[in-house]
């Protein structure tokens, strides 16, 4: 048994290995950047192996494990430093973001959240017609909306207590989803706010159409000097490639920096949910908290965040 136990370990130890760095390759292909999205399970994961093969005294698989845990570490820890609190100003904002899962109707809960957390601005992702009659009901305390229902998973919504000073929506590239473009006026300042929701990247096609869509919000980004912010489902984390290409051209920061990884979805298979909702910010907000709501019978948690203008 204690040798059974052994080589499973020594098995779960090199697949863990392979996995944490193979990972770190700039291979801009699908099927390798699926797995960059787990890089806190494989922290985690080499962890455990570094304590277990220790006990168990195999030397070379614990200093193996070692490495690859500072490997991983030094990928995740960084999301636990560097809050940008300094930088608030004297208006604070909540927003959040909430993916509401189209055939989900579990309206009540969803409802439930919002009165505990009582966001300022809230965008809604799989915005089906069912779901927007159902967030007639916020009208009183959101007397500002503006929606683009789909069936399927890629309608979407605006609801707000700030006022508008425009907004439209602009049917993304390549499959037409909508992303809403929105000014708010908060106080004596003007905050650009952009929200999508890219298809899931789980094919080559489908891979390159996500990216096709990230690439078009530049131009929804641009011309706008501060007080920017990118909100969505993005389908993508912070370890992907192409993630951190699009935020380095959009001069913009995530929000969760200095508050943790904060996993977002599969909120059914707990032990691997990764960090999919986003908030990107200018350099110019600053970020007081980032959490996530309480469960609304989605497959994703909500993403709530504070930011001062």
């Amino acid at each position: 048994m204690r040798i059974s136990l052994v080589g499973l370990l020594q098995a779960a130890a090199v697949v863990t290995a392979v996995f944490s760095t193979f990972t770190l390759l700039s291979v801009d292909h699908f099927a390798l950047q699926l797995f960059t999205h787990f890089r806190l399970q494989y922290l985690v994961a080499s962890a455990l192996l570094l304590i277990l093969l220790s006990v168990l005294r195999q030397p070379a698989f614990a200093v193996v494990m070692l490495l690859v845990t500072a490997l991983n570490a030094s990928l995740v820890l960084p999301w636990y430093m560097g809050a940008n609190e300094e930088l608030a100003g004297d208006t604070s904002l909540t927003l959040m973001q909430a993916n509401l899962l189209s055939t989900n109707s579990e309206y009540d809960r969803l409802f439930a959240m919002l009165e505990a957390e009582q966001p300022d601005v809230v965008v809604f992702q799989e915005v089906s017609p069912d779901w927007l009659m159902a967030l007639a009901e916020l009208q009183p305390e959101y007397p500002h909306s503006y929606a683009e229902a789909r069936e399927g998973n890629f309608g979407i919504a605006m609801f707000s207590r700030v006022p508008f000073a425009s907004v439209t929506h602009v049917d993304s590239p390549p499959f037409s989803y909508p992303s809403i473009v929105a000014n708010l006026r908060v106080g004596e300042d003007l905050l650009h706010l952009v929200a999508t929701h890219p298809m899931i990247p789980v094919s080559g096609s489908v891979y390159e159409a996500r990216n096709t869509q990230l690439d078009s919000l530049h131009e929804l980004l641009e011309g706008h000097d501060g007080n920017t912010v990118l909100v969505g489902d993005l389908n993508t984390t912070m370890w992907e490639l192409n993630y951190g290409e699009f935020k380095r051209r959009a001069g913009l920061r995530d929000a969760r920096r200095g508050f943790g990884v904060i996993p977002t979805w599969p909120t059914y298979m707990p032990f691997a949910m990764i960090p999919i909702d986003h908030m990107l910010v200018s350099e110019d907000i600053g970020v007081s908290d980032v959490h996530v709501g309480a469960r609304i019978g989605s497959d994703h948690l909500p993403l709530v965040v504070t930011i001062a203008l």
